[in-house]
C-alpha cells in the first residue's frame, strides 16, 4: 500500500505587480530592459516536498517566507493577482472515505464527477482538475484551519449552520443527519462534553437544586435525553462572539474533520492564544491525526511548537525551502545558516540571556551577478555564546531605591446586567492589586487572556478609572489629577500597544505621528521636532526617509519600532510594553527585545512588559508578576518565578510552554 499522501513537485507561485502590466503597456524598445528589472518575485519558488499518512510536516519560516501562499496554492485558494505558474501537486485520497467516526453514514465517493481524472485511492494531480472537481476535494479530502477563526466565520450566522452547512456541502445527508454529524464533531473536538458526562452533569446538577426531593422523583431518561438535546442546541445556536478564542478554534477543527480528510493544513493555528490553550489545540490536533491517521501540515514561526508536533521540517525563506529532514535532524544539527538563526533567536526558560542572538547573526544576503545569495558569517561573528550566562544586573539592587511607581490595594470594576439585593453587580478585572516597580527596573506581568494585565496597565496610565485604591507616581498620588497636571503626566508614561498597524494612522505620515506628542505637548519648533524624530528613528534602527511614508509601507517589526520611536518621542521615564511582540515573527521579535533593552540601558528607562509568553517575559524581565483573575498570584524575582514557583496557577504556565528536549 502506498503511504504518500502528498508529493509537491516544483510548485510556483507568482503575484503580478503593477510595474509589470505598466512595462507591458510601454515601447517594445524599453520592453526587455525594464522586464530584466522588473522580473517578478516568486511567492513561492520551486519547491517540493512529500507527506506521509498520518505524519506531520511542520513548515517554518518567518512572514513572507512564503508560507500561508503555499497552503492556499495546496487548497486552490490562491488569491488574485496570485497564480499558479508552474509545478503538480499529487494527492492519494484514501480507498474509501467515510463521512465521520461517529456515524454511519457513507460518504458518497467525490470520484464521480470526474472518473477520467481520479479515483479513489489513486494519486491526481490537483492542477490539472477542473474547478468543479477540484472543489469538491477542497473541504472533503483536504481541510484547512486558518489562523484568525474569527474571520473565518461569518458573524451573522450560528456556528452550528455553518458547520452543517460545510457538512451538506461534501456529504448527501439531509439536515438531522449533518446536525448529528455536526453534534458528533463537536464532541470529538471537546467543545460539548460527551453524552454520558453531559447526563452525569445534568443529574448532579438536578440533584444540587432539588436536595429535599427523594431519588424516585428524579427526571426520567426521556426528560435527562430532553435536556441533554437542549444543550446541544444552545450550542449550535452560539454565534461566533459568542465563543473565546480557544472556544472558536475548536470550531473551526470541527468544521475542518467533519468531512473526515486525509489532510489537514494548520495555518498558524494557536499564535494568537494564551500558552495553555496553545497547548490544549495542540494536544487536540495530535489525537485527532492519530485517531483518525490523518496527515497534518501545520504552518507556524514558533520552532517551539515545531519540535513538540513534527515529524519531518521544511524551512522556509524568500519563497524557498532552505532545509528539510527530520525534526531531530534540523533541531540536532541545522545546516543552513538561516534555521541556525531561527533556533538561536527564540528565548528560552532554561537560560538567562541580556541579548538574543538574531538572523544577521547568522547570515548575510548579498546581491551579486547571479541573483540574491544568503552567506553564512564566519564563526568569530558569531554572538550566540557572548549572551548566555549574564544575569539581569538590578536583580539584587532594585529594592534598595525608592520606587517610581507605587499602586495600593487597586480595584477596576465593570457593571454588570441585573442587581443583587439592591445593588448593582460588578466584574472586578483588577481586584486589590498592590506592587512597586522600582527605577531603571522591568517588571513582567505575565497572565491569560482575561486575567486583568491590559486594564490594569490601562488604569495606570489613566485611560481608565479605577473604583479603588492608590497609584503614586515619583511619590505624589496621581489618582485626582485632571487637566493640565495630567497632560504633564502624560510626557512621564508611555504605552507601547500590541498591534502597530493600528496604532499608527494609515493616512498619517511616520513623520507626523511621531512629531504629534510634541506638537500636542508644544515642544519645540517645526525644525527641531523634525530633527527629534529623526534622531528617534536612527535610535529604533531606521532612517529619516522613513518620515515621509505611510505605515502600510512598513512591515510589522519595522511599524512596532515606529511606535517605540514615537513613544520615545517626549523622553518619558516610565513605559508599559503591553503585548508588544507578541505578533511579531520569532526573529523579528528578537530584534524587538533587543532593541527594548538598548534603549533602556541608554535612556534609563523603566518598563511593565505585559506577554502571556513568559519565556520572553522572564528574558526581558528583572521582577515577574503573575496575575490571574484580576489579582496577583505572586511576585519575585525572573529566575525565582520560573525555578521554584509558590503559586499552581504559574506552574500551570510554565508546564504549558513548548519546552521540547530537541531545543534544550
Amino acid at each position: 500500500m502506498n503511504d504518500l499522501v502528498l508529493d509537491v513537485r516544483n510548485l510556483q507561485v507568482k503575484f503580478n505587480a503593477p510595474e509589470e502590466k505598466l512595462a507591458q503597456r510601454l515601447a517594445k524598445k524599453l520592453r526587455q530592459t525594464l522586464d530584466q528589472k522588473l522580473a517578478p518575485k516568486l511567492a513561492v519558488d520551486d519547491i517540493s516536498f512529500q507527506l506521509q499518512r498520518g505524519q506531520t510536516l511542520g513548515i517554518v519560516g518567518e512572514s513572507g517566507s512564503g508560507k500561508s501562499v503555499t497552503s492556499l496554492a495546496l487548497m486552490g485558494l490562491v488569491p488574485h493577482p496570485g497564480k499558479i505558474i508552474g509545478g503538480e501537486i499529487w494527492f492519494t485520497p484514501t480507498n474509501s472515505h467515510n463521512s465521520g467516526q461517529n456515524s454511519g453514514d457513507s460518504h458518497q465517493s467525490i470520484a464521480s464527477g470526474d472518473s477520467k481524472n481520479k479515483s479513489n485511492g489513486t494519486a491526481v494531480n490537483l492542477l490539472q482538475l477542473d474547478p468543479e472537481t477540484r472543489r469538491s476535494y477542497r473541504g472533503g479530502r483536504m481541510a484547512m484551519i486558518f489562523q484568525e477563526p474569527m474571520s473565518s466565520l461569518n458573524p451573522v450566522f450560528t456556528c452550528g449552520f455553518q458547520l452543517t452547512e460545510a457538512i451538506q456541502l461534501h456529504q448527501q445527508v439531509s439536515l438531522p443527519q449533518a446536525r448529528r454529524l455536526a453534534i458528533a464533531s463537536l464532541q470529538e473536538v471537546k467543545l460539548l462534553p460527551k453524552d454520558e458526562q453531559l447526563r452525569q452533569e445534568y443529574l448532579q446538577q438536578w440533584q444540587q437544586e432539588n436536595p429535599q426531593r427523594p431519588p424516585t422523583e428524579a427526571p426520567t431518561d426521556m426528560e435527562v435525553e430532553q435536556q441533554i438535546n437542549l444543550r446541544k442546541q444552545a450550542m449550535l445556536d452560539r454565534y461566533p462572539h459568542q465563543l473565546s478564542g480557544g472556544q472558536l478554534q475548536r470550531m473551526m477543527i470541527a468544521m475542518a474533520i467533519s468531512c473526515n480528510p486525509d489532510l489537514l493544513i494548520a495555518d498558524e493555528p494557536t499564535t494568537a492564544l494564551d500558552v495553555t490553550v496553545q497547548a490544549t489545540i495542540l494536544d487536540l490536533l495530535r489525537e485527532l491525526r492519530d485517531s483518525r491517521q490523518m496527515s497534518l501540515i501545520f504552518i507556524t514561526h514558533d520552532l517551539g511548537i515545531i519540535a513538540e508536533i513534527a515529524d519531518t521540517v521544511a524551512v522556509m525563506y524568500q519563497g524557498r525551502i532552505v532545509e528539510t529532514g527530520t525534526a531531530m535532524q534540523i533541531f540536532r544539527e541545522p545546516q543552513h545558516p538561516y534555521t541556525k538563526g531561527l533556533l538561536s533567536c527564540r528565548p528560552r526558560l532554561l537560560e538567562t540571556r541580556q541579548y538574543l542572538p538574531t538572523v544577521s547573526d547568522f547570515m548575510e544576503v548579498v546581491t551579486t551577478d547571479r541573483g540574491v545569495e544568503l552567506r553564512e558569517k564566519s564563526v568569530d561573528e558569531n554572538v550566540v555564546m557572548k549572551s548566555i550566562g549574564v544575569n539581569h544586573p538590578l536583580e539584587n539592587q532594585v529594592i534598595g531605591s525608592d520606587p517610581l511607581l507605587v499602586v495600593e490595594n487597586l480595584r477596576v470594576g465593570f457593571p454588570v446586567g441585573g442587581k443583587l439585593r439592591g445593588q448593582q453587580r460588578m466584574f472586578w478585572a483588577v481586584d486589590d492589586v498592590s506592587f512597586q516597580v522600582f527605577p531603571g527596573e522591568t517588571l513582567g506581568l505575565v497572565g491569560e487572556s482575561g486575567c486583568g494585565k491590559s486594564t490594569l496597565a490601562r488604569t495606570i496610565l489613566r485611560l481608565v478609572k479605577p473604583t479603588a485604591g492608590k497609584i503614586f507616581f515619583e511619590g505624589a498620588n496621581i489618582l485626582p489629577w485632571e487637566g493640565d497636571r495630567l497632560r504633564q503626566l502624560r510626557r512621564q508614561m508611555q504605552i507601547i500597544f500590541q498591534n502597530p498597524y493600528s496604532s499608527l494612522d494609515p493616512r498619517q505620515k511616520v513623520g507626523a505621528a511621531i512629531m504629534e506628542p510634541l506638537v500636542i505637548h508644544k515642544v519645540g519648533q517645526k525644525a527641531s521636532q523634525r530633527e527629534r524624530a529623526v534622531y528617534l528613528l536612527e535610535k529604533v534602527g531606521l532612517d529619516g526617509t522613513a518620515l515621509d511614508r505611510y505605515p502600510h509601507q512598513f512591515s510589522g517589526g519595522q511599524r512596532q519600532r515606529i511606535c517605540i520611536a514615537r513613544a520615545l518621542a517626549l523622553n518619558p521615564q516610565f513605559i508599559i510594553c503591553d503585548e508588544s511582540v507578541s505578533a511579531l515573527d520569532v526573529s523579528v521579535q528578537a530584534q524587538v527585545l533587543n532593541l527594548l533593552k538598548a534603549l533602556q540601558q541608554e535612556f534609563n528607562l523603566t518598563y511593565i512588559f505585559i506577554s502571556h509568553d513568559l519565556s520572553v517575559v522572564k528574558f526581558m524581565s528583572n521582577r515577574i508578576m503573575v496575575m490571574n483573575r484580576g489579582s496577583i498570584e505572586e511576585i519575585d524575582t525572573a529566575e525565582n518565578i520560573y525555578r521554584h514557583p509558590t503559586s499552581d496557577y504559574t506552574r500551570q504556565l510554565i508546564a504549558a510552554i513548548p519546552q521540547p528536549a530537541l531545543l534544550n
